[in-house]
């Protein structure tokens, strides 16, 4: 999805900040230390010379929460070095200022994006400052590198928490009507049919932020693996379909169904994302599909309210099937036309540490764990968070489709809209979504298409 989503939104996904830093000089040291003395004895740069770098973000709260932190703590170690922030929507909006940025040359230095399929829509040689030699490399978990990689070559290092797909719900709300957390699609229906014969309801849609209609179809992508496990490879190599796959159909029918039963608040296309988190907090809507980067949002916003709020895997058929879909975290990317690209280094190596990781925890309740080695989840983090972390520790998670594949249609959202709306069907949107993606698999070159 795109962030954040991002994000996730997207949008995602999902993402967060993103500058550069290094102060002065002709050094191409990449070490953790500070530089200033190496700038001063090469003479190259005065040593007390101010270097301003620029940072693109998306503009979700908890994305600039967590710029401001990291930027803070970076520019407190490297006084010399200035951060110079600037935000942008989520979304298919935020994903064509981006691409528009990088083919007119006005991207920023630094910019936070998405990893997976979107990143590789990017045109990463010929944009992108390659990173795979940067030592700070080294404190990135292994399985992250792949979902910004590009022929062989890395282009980012992690920013922000994994996160996972599935369902916030409201506890108090399921404790009143005594509804236990589902384990198949068929329980998730009947708790959401008595959910709204209490007159609440059940399922919060957020479509006016077109990202969050993705949800349903994206979080269920653990089922699919776990019905064809082969899925991710034959749909890349274009063997199999979303409409003509039983499994990967079913993510499309599962919203249609949604739709048809008139579980979404009637203003579900006006709604925002950030109004769907308060609707959850306050107990108007009792179940929320989201990505669980929301969770330090809604501990912001909603502090009194956390202890009401849990987190469940959206479920398949079969209870012993049931397990979580997840996210990597967004990349922090380098332009690669940057005039200052060490100093961009500097941030993004920066926010690869254990002390980037401490400046955003202190900032934003994480939603998951680090893709750094050695980084840990606070003792504070929310209950959602907790909930996740069964499916962990039982190894019951699967990486979403799109980092496992690097085919995502762009007009996802726009085609989960019309299904959320009952304009479209669930197998018309897997039609149409289909043929969405054969363009981006034919520009991408992929065979089989």
């Amino acid at each position: 999805m795109n962030k954040k989503t991002s994000k996730w939104v997207a949008g995602i996904s999902t993402s967060v900040l993103l500058a550069g830093v290094v102060a002065g000089c002709g050094t191409t040291s990449t070490s953790s230390g500070d530089t200033k003395g190496q700038a001063t004895d090469s003479g190259s740069k005065k040593a007390d010379e101010k270097v301003t770098i620029s940072l693109l973000i998306d503009n979700t709260q908890d994305s600039v929460n967590i710029a401001k932190g990291i930027v803070a703590a970076f520019e407190k170690k490297y006084p010399n070095i200035h951060v110079e922030q600037e935000t942008r929507p989520g979304g298919g909006e935020g994903d064509n200022i981006v691409k528009t940025r990088l083919a007119t040359g006005d991207m920023t230095d630094v910019f936070f994006y998405n990893s997976g399929s979107l990143m590789q829509a990017l045109n990463p040689e010929q944009n992108l400052l390659d990173l795979t030699s940067e030592p700070f490399q080294a404190n990135v978990i292994d399985s992250f590198k792949p979902t910004v990689s590009s022929k062989g070559k890395v282009y980012a290092g992690p920013i922000g928490s994994t996160m996972a797909g599935g369902w916030f719900y409201n506890k108090k709300i399921y404790a009143d009507l005594g509804l236990s957390v589902p384990k198949t699609w068929a329980e998730l229906m009947a708790n959401s049919e008595k959910i709204k014969a209490a007159g609440i309801t059940p399922v919060i849609g957020s479509y006016k932020d077109d990202w969050t209609s993705q949800l349903v179809v994206l979080a269920d992508y653990y089922n699919v693996q776990a019905a064809n496990p082969k899925f991710a490879d034959e749909y890349t190599a274009n063997k199999v379909k979303y409409a003509t796959d039983a499994g990967a159909l079913k993510s499309f029918e599962k919203l249609e169904e949604i739709a048809k039963k008139g579980y979404m608040n009637k203003d579900f296309l006006a709604t925002t994302y950030d109004a769907g988190l308060k609707m959850l907090a306050e107990g108007k809507g009792a179940q929320y599909p989201m990505l669980s980067f929301a969770t330090p949002a809604l501990g912001q916003n909603f502090p009194d309210k956390m202890k009401d709020i849990g987190f469940f895997a959206q479920p398949g058929d079969s209870a012993a099937t049931n397990g979580l879909t997840v996210w990597m975290p967004s990349g922090a990317y380098i332009y690669k036309a940057t005039k200052h690209a060490e100093q961009a280094k500097k941030f993004v190596e920066f926010i690869a540490s254990l002390d980037g990781v401490a400046a955003q925890s202190a900032a934003s309740m994480p939603s998951g764990p680090y893709a750094i080695k050695g980084a840990k989840l606070p003792d504070n983090v929310a209950q959602a968070v907790k909930d996740m972390t069964p499916y962990f520790d039982g190894n019951k998670t699967a990486p979403a489709l799109e980092f496992v594949s690097p085919i995502k249609g762009s007009s996802l959202p726009q085609i989960t809209t019309e299904v959320g709306a009952a304009i479209k069907t669930g197998k018309q949107g897997a039609e149409v979504y289909d043929k969405d993606v054969e363009k981006q698999a034919k520009q991408l070159g992929l065979q089989g298409w």
